[in-house]
């Protein structure tokens, strides 16, 4: 495919990618293609120092564990734990196993070391407490709202007690039933409790809101931002519960459905605190809409990505990632009429592309659809190049 595109490439540096902008966005969105690789952690480690000094942002926002992420942001913000017990208890997913997660967290850590919090750089988890096998039990998230809200305002203003929680939830593996995945009858998500704690989760989320001037002066701003996420993961897990016990067809639509919108809102949350970096799997975060098969099935969904979009404008950013080869996972070398293997032709080993230049450089041109021989890599739909604002390309990624 003869086409000229070596104008559309720079280095993968901040100043290159804020020039891809007519403003700096909110939310700069860089995805990945694939879990588990160092090499492209590292290279959005790089980027992120880079908008930390030069662009001023001060918030990474990656997929893991919402709830969990607090443990990490604890310990950058105000050294609380130690680096071990903080990448084995602040990361879901595994990813606490990342050499780079934890050259991440060691150097958000030392960045914040002496300086005021307004200067200190943040960190969150956007992900709900959700893996592929199942949810969490929701005692978490309600227990705290509660006990913030119990400590905070008048008795009789709440829908419930502390016990009445506690027995509504009952034991959490009832909650945590992997079997529910894919057999409905399993989940507890539409028992006579959980439509109760449902009722009780919105009226408990409705008083934090009720009460937003006495709880920020009673408290702090981060302090009532903590409640509202235990609050926004209470009812989200409540809702994917519900859902988990259905046996409609658009079960699992739905199920995507909730955990995309759970992601949304915690990147609105993020975006609310001030410009941030999000890092997650291409398909949270690109604009058209997601789509994957789940034992023969078709499903789609609209990614948090796309929903974000839809809300901020041009305040999110979205860069998606592409590789060349990943050898140990038997992805080779692109071929040459794929959109990957155009940019293999490229002579950098790492690059930003503008992506809508590039469309326009291509022109009538159709890039074939590339086909990965490993699960786990998902290829760039050259269908929706104009949908990013950006790619960044890697050409070799080594084994991790």
């Amino acid at each position: 495919m003869a086409t000229d595109i070596t104008n559309t490439a720079h280095a993968v540096e901040a100043g290159a990618v804020m020039k891809l902008f007519p403003a700096r966005p909110r939310l700069l969105a860089l995805g990945e293609p694939t879990h588990g690789e160092d090499t492209l952690l590292e290279v959005r480690n790089a980027l992120f120092r880079q908008l930390v000094e030069q662009e001023g942002y001060r918030t990474i926002a990656i997929e893991s564990d919402c709830l969990m992420g607090l443990v990490v942001d604890d310990h950058v913000t105000s050294g609380t734990g130690t680096l071990d017990e903080v990448m084995e208890r602040g990361f879901s997913h595994r990813f606490g196993a990342s050499a780079a997660n934890r050259e991440l967290v060691r150097w958000m850590r030392a960045y914040n070391d002496g300086r005021p919090a307004s200067d200190r750089l943040r960190f969150a988890g956007f992900d709900g407490p959700l893996e592929i096998t199942g949810a969490a039990s929701p005692r978490q998230a309600l227990t705290a709202l509660h006990g913030y809200l119990a400590a905070r305002v008048d008795a009789d203003l709440l829908p419930c007690t502390a016990d009445t929680l506690d027995r509504l939830l009952g034991a959490d593996d009832r909650w945590t039933e992997p079997a529910a995945m894919m057999d409905p009858s399993r989940s507890a998500g539409r028992s006579a409790e959980a439509r109760e704690l449902r009722l009780l989760a919105d009226d408990l989320v409705a008083l934090l809101d009720e009460q937003t001037p006495h709880l920020i002066a009673a408290t702090s701003r981060d302090e009532w931002d903590r409640a509202r996420l235990y609050g926004r993961t209470a009812t989200g897990l409540l809702g994917y519960h519900h859902w988990m016990a259905d046996n409609s067809p658009g079960r699992m639509t739905r199920l995507l459905g909730v955990r995309g919108r759970m992601m949304a809102d915690n990147l609105l949350a993020v975006a609310a605190r001030g410009p941030a970096l999000v890092h997650a799997h291409n398909a949270h975060l690109q604009r058209e809409k997601s789509s994957m098969r789940m034992g023969g099935t078709p499903l789609e969904w609209w990614s948090a990505g796309a929903l974000v979009s839809a809300r901020l404008g041009e305040g999110y950013g979205f860069l998606a990632t592409a590789v060349g080869t990943i050898g140990h996972r038997g992805v080779d070398t692109p071929p040459p009429d794929t959109l990957e293997g155009l940019l293999y032709a490229l002579p950098q080993d790492r690059c930003v592309i503008d992506a809508p230049r590039l469309a326009t450089a291509l022109g009538d041109t159709r890039p074939a659809p590339r086909v990965s021989p490993w699960f786990g890599y998902a290829p760039l739909d050259p269908a929706h190049l104009a949908d990013s604002d950006g790619l960044v390309f890697v050409k070799d990624v080594p084994g991790s």
